[in-house]
């Protein structure tokens, strides 16, 4: 059974892999790979940020209707009340 858990903000750090094997990364071009990094990186988080923000508008849809539907027949109620002492008033 394997005890190592991966914890999904452990994010690997581009000189832990140079590290590792520097031989592999010296036949790569730093600013190359930098810009790809970047690239996919800014790809990554435009995504991430597009499915947070359909969330979030989810839920705060989500919160206004249930506001409305707890809220709404006492407005209803409150106005049609109001409307009958009015309309009471001006008649007697």
């Amino acid at each position: 059974m394997n005890t190592d858990s991966h914890d999904p903000r452990d994010i690997p750090i581009l000189t832990d892999a140079v590290e590792q094997d520097g031989r592999a990364f010296a036949l790569f071009d730093a600013k190359s790979v930098h810009a790809g990094v970047v690239t996919e990186s800014l790809k990554l988080a435009d995504s991430l940020l597009h499915q947070a923000t359909k969330d979030i508008e989810a839920i705060l849809f989500e919160r206004v209707l249930d506001q409305l539907r707890a809220q709404l027949p006492e407005i209803v109620d409150r106005v049609l009340r109001e409307h009958t002492a009015v309309n009471s008033s001006s008649h007697g």
